[in-house]
């Protein structure tokens, strides 16, 4: 089964869109690189629309590597989309989710894609596993198991 439609609309997590400037020597990191920029194509094409959160403008705005925090900011407003919720039962849901042993940036991205998105893609093992054993209610996938999953070429 694919969420694939004109309106998927798809979370990122920052750990997914800094994947790019990670260590590429690794064959994991790679291939979860090729996969971004699968579903990058993919977000330029129309296929997917890339939610964005206040949380990661605020995370991105931390990064220490000066070249890396300006392009995934660029990135960020120039492909995505900021749809309006509910902010307060947003909160609500990071709280939840940070009772839950989330941390606070992963519970706020977690509660914002819930609010606004089809799917939440991370390269996050452990936010990954805290995602699988709560009741989050999108899909959550690495990406590459999403452009596997969507048949991405």
């Amino acid at each position: 089964m694919t969420v694939a439609n004109a309106q998927t609309r798809i979370y990122l997590d920052v750990c997914t869109l800094c994947r790019p400037y990670d260590d590429q020597h690794l064959m994991r990191i790679r291939l979860e690189t090729d996969a971004f920029y699968l579903i990058l194509q993919h977000i330029q094409n129309g296929r997917y629309t890339m939610i964005v959160s206040p949380v990661h403008f605020r995370e991105v705005a931390a990064i220490v590597e000066p070249r890396e925090r300006a392009e995934v900011t660029a990135f960020l407003h120039r492909y995505g989309t900021n749809p309006s919720c509910d902010l307060r039962a947003v909160r609500k849901r990071a709280d939840a989710l940070h009772a839950r042993r989330f941390g606070v940036a992963d519970a706020a991205h977690v509660a914002f894609a819930e609010a606004t998105a089809d799917a939440f893609i991370t390269c996050d093992d452990r936010l990954f596993r805290q995602c699988r054993r709560t009741s989050v209610s999108l899909r959550v996938m690495s990406p590459i198991d999403f452009c596997l999953a969507e048949d991405l070429r």
